[in-house]
């Protein structure tokens, strides 16, 4: 490993960015999760995929495998024995049920795509198993990450007004749902509008995830809404 893990972190700096996390997943899941892989595999999947933009956002088999920081975090940072325990890791993930996936026609075989396990998430990745690939879906880049940006919360603050118990709520619930582009994108529209209000954003990001950014029906324009 080249990380010393006996070294202490210096800490989380001010702005950090954000990932939401499924609350079972820090409780009664944390406490079944008996397997390190699975749990780091889990986490770093979680977090590559809130940095996809577009919806639906999914994760291929080999993107995964190529992550470096997830490579180095397996138990052995080999290149081909990290590779297999990534996909270990993934197959327990998927039967304990914190992960989807779907097989998609990539020409010469399927390849696995995956997802968080929720309602939304498993009819996103069905619709993909059964719409023609991308023809660049081979072409997969790891994961970039994206530069510092005010957190939702600040971007209400600096728009709209001071926070509410309730408004909170509602934003953290639309934190851990959609894209922080997206979001970012849709308090743009609200003030270019002068629809300063929360009720105004919440519309604009429930009908693209609807009907997709622009691209007309669900579904539609595959590449440009994942960004394969």
């Amino acid at each position: 490993m080249t990380n010393d893990s006996r070294q202490p972190y210096a800490g989380f700096p001010r702005k950090v960015r954000q990932v939401p996390v499924p609350a079972p997943l820090l409780g009664s899941l944390l406490e079944r999760i008996d397997d390190l892989a699975e749990l780091k595999c889990t986490l770093r999947v979680i977090s590559m995929l809130s940095q996809k933009r577009g919806y639906p956002r999914f994760l291929t088999l080999r993107e995964i495998q190529a992550d470096e920081t997830l490579a180095r975090a397996m138990p052995d940072d080999d290149e081909d024995k990290a590779s297999d325990a990534i996909a270990e890791a993934l197959r327990c993930a998927v039967r304990r049920g914190t992960l989807a996936y779907n097989l998609i026609d990539a020409g010469d075989k399927a390849q696995p795509i995956f997802g968080l396990n929720t309602e939304s998430d498993r009819a996103a990745l069905a619709r993909l198993a059964n719409q023609p690939p991308p023809d660049d879906l081979n072409d997969y880049q790891p994961t970039e990450v994206p530069l510092e940006r005010p957190n939702i919360f600040e971007m209400y603050e600096q728009n709209i007004g001071l926070l509410s118990p309730i408004i909170s709520d509602q934003l953290r619930e639309a934190e851990a749902m959609y894209h922080e582009n997206w979001i970012a994108d849709a308090f743009s529209e609200a003030v270019a509008n002068n629809k300063r209000s929360w009720r105004y954003i919440s519309a604009v990001l429930e009908r693209w995830e609807r009907e997709g950014r622009g691209y007309g029906e669900p579904g539609r324009h595959l590449k440009k809404v994942t960004g394969f």
